[in-house]
């Protein structure tokens, strides 16, 4: 017998026992492979659409066919249960919240209706709602509201677009925001089908076409999370303000050159400037964007099933998702990431606050100032502080998460306002002295929003009767919102 057969028989056990472990591992590695090979068809599958989507095609369902996951987790945007000190998607009337909001913005539309947004899927339901939309509007308004604009955009142009009627273009403005506004459907890419972001950047010199994906996910939500402006008193052309820089102070000086207003303030007499919601631009200023996230990192972070990795299409707070959002990158407690999130909202809201107070009053003093025979030119001055200091309030205040996106920044455009209102007040107190009045100044109560409503002259009831009258008129023919 030879020497590896004696080594054989002497231990059979061992050998099977490799033969065995040998047996399984080849086993488990067919069993991976196989895996692989499923995931890679799987993934396939993905990208291949069961149906064919035509190229401007605003049906959020019809998408949906080809891509359930991404429909299903969209379609949970319907629901407006979650809500934070300071945001989430239920229904909060900062009116209401905010009392004196209205006198800030005497004059102008949102001293009617000011809501904050309850996401996406609720988009045309809201803006047809609003009372701001009783006021003749601009097709304009609807530039981010729906999958139905690009589809216009590309079939009237998009200067037509802008300068139509808002109601005459409500017929045609069913689809809520969705798959269309981001993604090219042959190729599902990110992909850009609001021409104000790629002009705004080719007036900077830059090219959307070169943005990396990681880019990409931040500026399909730059198409609309921005300030702007309509541009022409006809033409109402949708523009972004950025050509000398997208900073508070940098977006004013480019208003002020241009001599824009968007109202004039009914107390005072200020020309004002109304801030969007520069999400975009605060966000750009924040340890989060410096760090290379995107937006959709937070509010739209991946998921899995059944083995396959994709986008949650629920866009929402992130504070509404910790674990998905907050604690793929830091290692807190939910409980303790949260209690970070609303400390720096809430230090930013009480500077907001002080803000406030110093503006209401300096708009009232200025009044009186005015009939009490002050003149253009002794009101010049503090006229444009009222100008620069609403405005940097509203930038932060108009935002949509700007005191977590960037609260330092937030802070300091606050301070700056908050400045400038008291250097407006130490004015008019000189000048009302001179006047002779006497200080101070009698305020109003203005605790609540129906108190402020009835103090800057709206007759709220007969406003809401008549934009009654006007969905009954004109809105019940357009048909509903489609899911």
């Amino acid at each position: 017998m030879s020497g590896d057969q004696t080594k054989f028989t002497q231990k059979p056990l061992f050998y099977w026992l490799l033969f065995i472990a040998t047996a399984v591992v080849v086993f488990l590695i067919g069993l991976f492979g196989a895996s692989v090979l499923e995931r890679r068809s799987e993934s396939y599958q993905l990208l291949q659409p069961v149906k064919p989507i035509a190229d401007w095609e605003p049906s959020n369902a019809a998408w949906g066919e080809n891509y359930p996951r991404e429909y299903e987790t969209y379609r949970a945007t319907a629901d407006t249960s979650f809500a934070s000190p300071h945001g989430g998607s239920a229904t909060i009337d900062a009116l209401e919240r905010y009392p004196r909001l209205v006198v800030l913005w005497a004059g102008y539309a949102f001293s009617r209706d000011y809501k904050q947004g309850r996401g996406h899927y609720h988009a045309v339901e809201d803006i047809r709602n609003t009372l701001r939309t009783a006021v003749p509007q601009p097709g304009t308004c609807w530039s981010c509201k729906s999958t139905d604009v690009p589809r216009l955009m590309n079939k009237i142009g998009a200067a037509e677009f802008y300068k139509a009627k808002w109601e005459d273009l409500g017929p045609e403005v069913v689809n809520n925001i969705g798959c269309q506004d981001c993604h090219d459907p042959k190729t599902m890419n990110l992909r850009i089908t609001r021409p104000a972001l790629i002009e705004a950047y080719q007036r900077q010199g830059k090219k959307i076409e070169e943005s990396t994906h990681q880019q990409m996910r931040s500026q399909v939500c730059a198409q609309c999370h921005v300030e702007y402006y309509f541009k022409g008193k006809q033409e109402k052309y949708l523009t972004f303000p950025w050509d000398e820089g997208s900073t508070a102070e940098q977006i004013q000086s480019y208003y002020d050159k241009i001599e824009h207003v968007d109202w004039t303030h009914q107390i005072s007499g200020t020309p004002m400037i109304k801030a969007q919601h520069p999400d975009w631009e605060i966000f750009q200023m924040g340890i989060h964007f410096q760090r290379g996230l995107a937006c959709a990192d937070c509010h739209m972070p991946y998921r899995s099933e059944g083995g396959v990795k994709f986008t949650n299409h629920k866009i929402s707070s992130p504070l509404e998702n910790v674990a998905g959002s907050c604690q793929v990158c830091h290692r807190e407690s939910e409980k303790e990431l949260i209690g970070n999130v609303q400390e720096r909202q809430e230090k930013v809201r009480q500077l907001a606050g002080m803000a406030e107070e110093l503006l209401v009053k300096a708009h009232i003093e200025t009044r009186v100032a005015l009939d009490h025979g002050a003149t253009p030119e002794q009101i010049k001055a503090v006229h444009q502080l009222i100008r620069q200091a609403q405005w940097r309030w509203d930038f932060v205040v108009a935002s949509h998460g700007g005191s977590f996106h960037a609260p330092i920044e937030c802070a300091r455009i606050l301070g700056n306002a908050i400045e400038k209102a008291a250097e407006a007040r130490t004015i008019l107190a000189g000048l009302l002295g001179r006047l002779g009045v006497e200080l101070p100044v009698p305020m109003p109560d203005i605790s609540t929003k129906a108190k402020a409503q009835r103090y800057i002259g709206l007759d709220m009831a007969k406003l809401e009767a008549e934009k009654g009258d006007f969905k009954k008129r004109v809105i019940a023919t357009w048909g509903e919102p489609a899911l």
